[in-house]
């Protein structure tokens, strides 16, 4: 299990508050709240129903509303705050997250003060914004029970929540985890009772998620809080240990069969889904999780998301890749290369509608920096490529690394609409 949060260093999270201070705040909450009848659980919003179409991540808000989403999901206060006023105006509702300590990065909840001060900064958080319209619900918490030991979390997170239902009676509250456990959702029963709407990030997993909520014993509403590709720990490895990713094609395919068999699926407790990320991030590659590139490009990923929430596929789609080689070779193959030879890269690529492609390649040794849950990343260095005579179009020649290692090379295809297909291919230079 992994997964992930943008903004982590908790101090952080709180510096927004005092931002109220500059704020023109809009008037009055919109009471949101969770009713079960005869076809099963219903979110209703102002007392109309309401089903999320959400992102999570805080960039290009206008392109959500464009394509259909209709809800914005954030892991901590500083985030929440940045944008609500701009998400209420664009009509989008925002998910309020309280960035609850974990664990892994060294929240003891042994230590009763630090318990205490962080449900008393974020009693200060709920008084000062409950009102905002934009908010949804509250989302108390984002994997804490990854690499966690101490049960006392769910604890501290039920009374986070006891505290919100006695400042706020306007809004639901939620908490997330890293996957589906059994033994999680009976704590979390147990211990929190004041938890509304169960949170969950699912990847490889999310298939079947509706009949283990029910075997396990939760019958409440919950909400797909991530998803998206393969995870990176759910993947084939090459004999070097490292993860093979999906190309922007296959991922496609993935979010369309996911969205539809998996979220869709589940009309009597889902309540909804946050795809996850909504903007781009390093995360074991550059390209494992982000919706967008770098650069801002869109791969297909983003038609199959645009088509799910509207009905509609956009004007114009983004081109397909069907494969990458290495002298022949898939990324499954193991490709092993000598250092300095020379071998040939083969991207396979189409547009449906006809666009001119351009290509680019770009060369990364394998990141060393892999952390859990989604905690910042940094990003490898590009290297120069020595490109060989007969580099083309999808065919790049090159001159494989003198230095032994392990090494990825990316392609990225544009079709100069503001589209791409990307696939990475890893290979080891070996003496």
């Amino acid at each position: 299990m992994l997964k992930r949060v943008i903004f982590l260093i908790l101090p952080l999270l709180f510096s927004g508050i005092m931002l109220h201070g500059q704020m023109e705040k809009p008037a009055g909450p919109i009471k949101v709240e969770m009713k079960r009848g005869a076809n099963g659980w219903q979110i209703y919003r102002g007392g109309e129903p309401y089903y999320i179409k959400g992102v999570g991540g805080q960039t290009e808000l206008d392109r959500a509303v464009a394509y259909g989403a209709n809800s914005v999901r954030t892991w901590g206060v500083g985030e929440a705050i940045a944008i609500l006023d701009e998400a209420h105006e664009k009509g989008l509702t925002v998910l309020f997250g309280l960035w609850v300590g974990c664990e892994r990065q060294g929240f003891d909840y042994d230590d009763t003060k630090a318990v205490k001060a962080q449900l008393e900064r974020f009693t200060e958080v709920v008084k000062e914004y409950k009102d905002h319209p934009a908010i949804l619900m509250w989302g108390i918490g984002n994997e804490t029970d990854l690499f966690y030991s101490d049960f006392k979390v769910w604890n501290a997170i039920n009374d986070i929540a006891k505290m919100v239902h006695e400042v706020d009676p306007n809004h639901p509250t939620m908490t997330v985890t890293a996957g589906l456990d059994v033994a999680e959702v009976q704590l979390i029963k147990e211990r929190a009772p004041h938890i509304d709407v169960y949170g969950i990030n699912t990847y490889g997993g999310l298939i079947g998620i509706d009949k283990e909520m029910r075997s396990y014993g939760w019958d409440r509403p919950y909400v797909i809080t991530e998803w998206g590709p393969d995870g990176h720990w759910e993947v084939t490895k090459t004999d070097w240990g490292v993860p093979i990713e999906q190309t922007s094609t296959e991922k496609a395919r993935f979010y369309k069969k996911r969205y539809e068999k998996g979220i869709l699926a589940d009309k009597e407790m889902c309540v909804g889904s946050y795809v996850f990320l909504w903007g781009q991030k390093q995360e074991t590659t550059p390209t494992w999780y982000g919706l967008f590139l770098e650069d801002g490009s869109e791969t297909e990923v983003m038609d199959i998301l645009e088509y799910s929430w509207s009905g509609k596929m956009p004007e114009n789609r983004s081109p397909s890749i069907a494969s990458l080689t290495m002298n022949n070779k898939t990324a499954f193959e193991n490709v092993y290369v000598k250092p300095g030879k020379t071998y040939t890269v083969l991207a396979d690529v189409e547009d449906p509608d006809g666009d001119p492609l351009e290509y680019r390649w770009e060369m990364l040794p394998e990141s060393t920096d892999i952390k859990s849950g989604g905690d910042a990343e940094s990003r490898p260095e590009a290297m120069k490529i020595n490109i060989g005579k007969g580099s083309e179009g999808g065919t790049l020649n090159f001159r494989a690394p003198k230095k032994e290692g392990a090494y990825r090379m990316f392609v990225y295809a544009y079709d100069g609409n503001g589209n791409a297909a990307v696939a990475n291919i890893p290979f080891y230079v070996k003496k």
